[in-house]
């Protein structure tokens, strides 16, 4: 037995309710040789005049009448469609009996409307192309009839595959540029630990000779100790920038060390408390997921600095059947929608832009207690070392 879509109209129904009963009525005035009565004719001329494509058929999938939208639509007169199957105008589902319903797709709906369903025309000249169907029945006489409206969809699918095409290179634009980004972090943040550094660390055992030589006066003394606290000063600085532009924990110890890191200067920092649950061998993953994962909890760490008001940061990373779950989550004030959707929200933007370079999903909500949980799930394959 053949399983059938339930027709029954709802939303845009009461319209797609009238076409089935004008359907009706007209299949029983094609029965009837043309007689026709003041409603009918109006009926006719509505079903006639309309920019929509209109198809009536009976049970066999006949079609009984067409309008002449649906008949431009298929690259044939209104007369050669009446009395020809379903089949010559819309690919048929393989069965030799299929019931209209069946013309169109069963596992989905399509379009805009809940009542849409997708299908493939067929016009005259051999040609398909993408429609959608709006289908009711209707009993008249003892006998079904089916009211299809058609719309032909082509060029609104071809517009988005376009924008399709356009998402997946911004995408990729967005990939490149953070790759290339990452690498000017990397490259400025050993120029300034291994030259910059090193030329500040040689001044200062330099003063400390100069202290043994000429310290022994007050005034030199106190000259001397101002120029190391400035030198110190600098030192610090200096390795908290190169930190910042890429954590050298990264690089020497790996994903599980840099988060530790990152942990404690929020904590010293922001004053904060956060607590890193992880383990060590869970994060031993490649340098593009360790650099993605770093960057999305720093930027994570950095709103909640700015915009959380939060008192404990909870940050959970662990392995589930080949993926990497991550869980952030804080104590503050909680996110609202409309934070979400500001323009200037580029934190978050970055955020998602580097789950999806990941292929993962993410997921950020206000939380209850009030706070704000962030949720990401990455896949490990490929990037596990």
């Amino acid at each position: 037995m053949k399983q059938q879509r339930s027709a029954r109209p709802r939303g845009r129904g009461l319209a797609m309710f009238a076409l089935g009963l004008l359907g009706g009525r007209l299949l029983s005035l094609f029965d009837a040789d043309g007689g026709s009565d003041a409603p009918a004719y109006h009926s006719r001329r509505i079903v006639h005049n309309v920019n929509e494509a209109i198809i009536a058929a009976d049970e066999t999938s006949c079609i009984v009448l067409a309008n002449p939208a649906a008949a431009a639509m298929f690259g044939v007169t209104a007369r050669q469609m009446q009395g020809r199957s379903l089949a010559d105008f819309i690919q048929a589902p393989g069965l030799d009996d299929a019931a209209p319903t069946e013309y169109f797709h069963a596992d989905g709906r399509a379009g805009r409307r809940a009542t849409d369903y997708a299908g493939t025309g067929l016009r005259a000249n051999g040609e398909t192309f993408a429609i959608e169907g709006s289908i009711v029945d209707s009993l008249q006489d003892g006998r079904t009839v089916y009211t299809i409206v058609l719309r032909d969809v082509s060029e609104r699918q071809r517009v988005q595959r376009k924008l399709a095409r356009s998402h997946d290179q911004l995408r990729q634009l967005s990939s490149a540029l953070q790759t290339i980004r990452e690498e000017e972090r990397t490259h400025i943040a050993r120029e300034l630990h291994d030259d910059l550094g090193q030329l500040l660390a040689s001044l200062r055992m330099d003063l400390t000779l100069l202290r043994e030589v000429c310290g022994a006066a007050p005034s030199s003394a106190r000259l001397i100790d101002g120029m190391d606290g400035n030198l110190l000063t600098a030192i610090t600085s200096l390795r908290r920038i190169a930190t910042n532009l890429r954590p050298r924990a990264l690089d020497e110890g790996g994903l599980f060390f840099a988060l530790q890191g990152l942990r404690e200067d929020f904590v010293q920092r922001h004053g904060i408390a956060c607590e890193l649950l992880a383990e060590e061998a869970e994060l031993r993953l490649d340098d593009q997921a360790s650099t993605a994962i770093f960057r999305i909890v720093q930027e994570a760490l950095t709103n909640i600095a700015r915009h959380a008001q939060a008192k404990l940061v909870t940050l959970t990373l662990y392995r589930v059947n080949g993926e990497l779950l991550i869980t952030i989550r804080d104590d503050g004030r909680g996110i609202r929608e409309e934070d979400m959707e500001k323009a200037e929200s580029l934190g978050l933007v970055g955020m998602r832009e580097r789950v999806w370079g990941l292929k993962g999903e993410i997921t950020i909500s206000a939380d209850e207690p009030p706070g704000t949980r962030i949720d990401i799930v990455v896949p490990l394959r490929g990037h596990t070392v």
